[in-house]
């Protein structure tokens, strides 16, 4: 299995072990523009931009290419964040893939359904990560963010963050910052109906962290990705403490509410069905966010709250 740490910052002890380069694909458009410069900021090492008929241009010191051939050439970058319209998403994410990219942050929403599949079996193929669409990033605090996430929910610490929703990862890791519970690496796996990567798959290429004290799952009501998740737990014997939190307990059955999947048939995809294979696992559920670092402080025995 991929470890995510190692693409985003190498391993601790290489020679090369330092945040990774990264290229801005629609780096001029407004939103693009914006976010690298948000990123900048924050300490990202963003160190090229891709838009057609821009090449040569700079943005913030950021120089600019045609293509993503020239600009992978010209750096050697193996993570790439996208920013096209959703129209355009399969064009700049094969183009992502096929100059050799290996982790791919895909930010554009209502990206079309046969597109994202297409470019996860590229993705397959070229033993890429693709994180998204419709996802808020990836960020390691206090190191780097690839993302539109805010920077102050966030600090440096020990547990891990994975959500389906980018407004709730937020919301959990403000939570766990106030309670002294800093984060190793926070990530949103996308709303779309297509997830490049997975719940169970993000959970993987996270877990086995050597800086990881535990695991904070966000998920939502709709389809099984929590209930297969609980059973890989199970089945793989993760021995971490993990705490979950499922939005949308109150969301009425067979009416999507937010998210493409976030829709209730019968008890498919149910809260009460996820609280339950969950509490099969020994993950306890979050009521509200808030509750997630008091159950968390349970689990690993210690009094961090404050």
């Amino acid at each position: 299995m991929v470890d995510l740490f190692e693409i985003l910052i190498g391993k601790e002890g290489d020679k090369d072990y330092q945040k990774k380069p990264v290229i801005v694909q629609g780096i001029t458009g407004k939103f693009g523009a914006f976010h690298t410069q948000q990123m900048l900021a924050y300490g990202t090492n963003i160190v090229a931009g891709v838009t057609p008929g821009k090449g040569g241009q700079k943005l913030e010191g950021v120089p600019i290419y045609e293509t993503m051939n020239e600009a992978v050439g010209a750096t050697g970058a193996k993570i790439s964040i996208i920013f096209v319209p959703a129209k355009f998403f399969l064009s700049a994410a094969k183009d992502a893939l096929e100059a050799g990219i290996k982790l791919l942050i895909a930010i554009p929403e209502h990206v079309p359904v046969k597109d994202a599949l297409t470019i996860v079996e590229l993705a397959k193929k070229k033993d890429a990560i693709v994180i998204g669409p419709n996802t808020p990033g990836i960020i390691i605090p206090g190191v780097m963010k690839i993302g539109i996430m805010p920077a102050s929910p966030f600090k440096p610490g020990r547990i891990a963050v994975i959500s389906r929703s980018g407004t709730l990862m937020y919301e959990s890791s403000h939570n766990l910052s106030v309670a002294n519970f800093g984060q190793s690496i926070c990530l949103g796996i996308g709303g779309d109906p297509i997830n490049g990567t997975p719940l169970i798959e993000a959970f993987d290429i996270i877990r086995n962290g050597a800086n990881i004290d535990g695991v904070i799952v966000v998920g939502e009501i709709g389809g099984d990705a929590e209930e297969m998740l609980a059973q890989h737990i199970i089945d793989t014997k993760f021995d971490k403490p993990v705490v979950a939190y499922i939005a949308g307990r109150a969301a009425p059955k067979e009416k999507r509410m937010g998210h493409a999947g976030a829709i209730v048939y019968g008890n498919y995809g149910s809260a009460e069905s996820k609280v339950s294979m969950y509490t099969k696992a020994n993950v306890p559920v979050a009521k509200r966010p808030a509750e997630i670092p008091m159950l968390l402080a349970g689990k690993l025995g210690k009094g961090r709250i404050k």
